[in-house]
Formats: structure tokens, C-alpha cells, sequence
């Protein structure tokens, strides 16, 4: 035998890396990826935030995202809605300014003067999808918004009708240019992987087996180059580079219409605050559990508001500060999504 056949024979065979174990995202974790408040900080300090959400049919949806990121800390808040629907909204938000986006039909956005509208809005962020009419000037609006990034680029949190919309064409995650947490429940979840080639079921259970969900979603993000938030009883958390984390919430009351809308609000408004995108995601999942948590302590576990969490949130955030300020971690601890 050639001694090159002999060494190649002889060789042992490399062991794949260990896959490492999911990070829980408990309190010293989220205290230590706070963003600061400095306190000669004004409204721009903040961060800006625009929400691209709700319609005449899911209204509450835009508002709770609005309602949320402003007890998660923005700065400013912007909810675009189209013209026809701008007074209805206006009349409803209180701290949220609005923004017409031109329409082609009533209620029915156009999407090349809309996009150039938002491309051009002095923002930090973006929350995208909650509340959105289903059409396909919808899907071209959020096509487009995902396929452009000003420079340098604002990040989106990308929730419930634009994930359909992606979900709708095959290899959607190509065209997604802009920085994104994507923020799909199970089914959802199973949509876009669906469009994807990953045939659904042939990887577990993503509902109760929490090992296959972290594996998916790492998987997922990998593959999409997005931050993945798989949500559920102990949502998982996922990056491109493959960390993944695991929030310790199981809370029934959470399964209510609108939670997920407040979720994405949360993470949107730490983007905007300049937490990096999967720091956004880890604190967003963990402020929004211990939101669900409080309200859980007091009326158990049915019956809960989605309008319920925004000021937990804040009281949420509130013990994280107090947390580190006790000195049970160290102030200026580094993020580990840096």
C-alpha cells in the first residue's frame, strides 16, 4: 500500500465539535445586557422607533406594539399607517406620533410611494408585520422594506403578517438584507422553513420537545442569517454564528391574542436603544416573560390582557436595574452579543 493510502487508512477520523448547551436567559444575564440610561439623556437619546403595523381589522395589534416599546424605554415612537386610516389611529395613540403612507386603493398601501416614505424617515428601527392587512401590496411593501437597508442599517423586528408575507416565496431569506429578529410562533415558524425545503415534522416535536426546538432554530438562523426568537412555553433564542439562549418561562396566560404583538414592540424598542440584535431578543423574550409572570402571580393563569404586560415591563426593567445596582452582577459587565 502507498504510504499516502497508508496515512489516509491509519488517520483518525476528526469528531465533530461538541453542539454547545442553550444559555438560560435568567435575571443576571438580562440585567447585564441592559442598555444604560444616561441621566442627562433626552427623548433622542433613546432611540427612534417606526412601526409598520395594524389595520381597520387588527388595530390593537399597532397599538400594543406602540404601548410597548414606549415602556421598553424608546425614545421616540412612530406608527405609519396608510392615509385613509391615519385619523382612526391618531385619535388612539397617546405618546406615538403617525405617519401616512400613500394608498393605491382605501386602506390598501401603494408600495413604491410607501417604501420610498419609510426609507426616508429619520428612525433608529423598525417593527414590522403585527396587525397588517393581508394583500399583496403588503407582501411587495415588506419585501421591499427587507431588501433595502439605509446606511448604516436600521434593524427590524419582523413579526406575524410580514413573516407570511416572506413565508409566500421560496428562498425568501435571500432577498432580506436588512439586519432582522424574526419573531415566529410554531406555526409560523413551520411556514418559513417550509419555504425553506425543510419538510415539517422531520425534526421533532417544536412545540414540546425543548431540545429539537434550540436545535431548529439554530439551525434556522444559520441558514437565514437572521436572528431567530422561536416563541412558545421557554422560547428559544437563536444567532447566525450559533449561540443560542433559552428563556425559563411557561406560562399558559401568554396564550391570549396580542401577546406576541407586545413582544415585538419590546424587542423593536431595544433596537432602537442600540442593543445588538440578538441582546434585543435575549432582553425582549426575558422582559416580557417576567411581565407575563407578574400578572400571572396576581390572577393566575387565565385571563390575562395582552394590554396587561406594557407596564409590567417597565417594572420588569426596573428590577433588572435594581439587580445590577445591588451589585449582583458588576456595572458595565460586557454583553455577550458583542
Amino acid at each position: 500500500m502507498p504510504e499516502s493510502k497508508r496515512r489516509a487508512a491509519g488517520a483518525a477520523v476528526a469528531a465533530p465539535a461538541p453542539v454547545p448547551e442553550p444559555e438560560p436567559i435568567d435575571e443576571r444575564l438580562a440585567a447585564s445586557i441592559l442598555p444604560e440610561r444616561p441621566v442627562r439623556g433626552h427623548k433622542g437619546t433613546f432611540g427612534k422607533l417606526l412601526v409598520i403595523a395594524g389595520s381597520v381589522d387588527y388595530a390593537g395589534a399597532a397599538l400594543l406594539v406602540c404601548a410597548a416599546a414606549c415602556r421598553a424605554g424608546a425614545g421616540l415612537v412612530t406608527l405609519a399607517v396608510p392615509v385613509s386610516l391615519q385619523p382612526l389611529f391618531a385619535a388612539k395613540v397617546v405618546e406615538a406620533t403617525t405617519m401616512p403612507l400613500a394608498e393605491d386603493d382605501v386602506e390598501e398601501v401603494d408600495p413604491e410611494l410607501a417604501l420610498a416614505r419609510i426609507l426616508d424617515h429619520d428612525h433608529d428601527a423598525l417593527v414590522l408585520g403585527p396587525g397588517l392587512r393581508p394583500a399583496l401590496a403588503t407582501a411587495e411593501l415588506v419585501r421591499g422594506i427587507l431588501a433595502n437597508a439605509e446606511e448604516p442599517p436600521c434593524p427590524a423586528a419582523v413579526d406575524a403578517e410580514a413573516l407570511r408575507s416572506l413565508a409566500a416565496e421560496d428562498g425568501w431569506w435571500e432577498g432580506v438584507v436588512r439586519p432582522s429578529v424574526l419573531t415566529p410562533h410554531s406555526g409560523e415558524f413551520a411556514r418559513l422553513r417550509a419555504a425553506s425545503g425543510i419538510v415539517a415534522g422531520a425534526d421533532g416535536d417544536l412545540v414540546n420537545d425543548d431540545a429539537a426546538r434550540a436545535a431548529a432554530a439554530r439551525a434556522a438562523a444559520r441558514a437565514w442569517g437572521q436572528v431567530v426568537v422561536l416563541k412558545g412555553a421557554r422560547t428559544v433564542v437563536a444567532a447566525p454564528d450559533g449561540r443560542v439562549s433559552v428563556a425559563p418561562f411557561e406560562n399558559p396566560g401568554l396564550a391570549t391574542g396580542g401577546t406576541g404583538d407586545v413582544l415585538a414592540g419590546t424587542i423593536g424598542s431595544l433596537l432602537a436603544q442600540g442593543c445588538p440584535l440578538y441582546d434585543a431578543a435575549r432582553l425582549g423574550v426575558y422582559l416580557h416573560g417576567a411581565a407575563g409572570e407578574a400578572v400571572r402571580v396576581r390572577i393566575g393563569d387565565a385571563g390575562l390582557l395582552a394590554s396587561d404586560l406594557p407596564i409590567e415591563i417597565a417594572r420588569a426593567r426596573h428590577r433588572l436595574v435594581a439587580t445590577r445596582a445591588e451589585g449582583r452582577i458588576g456595572f458595565g459587565a460586557p454583553s455577550s452579543g458583542e
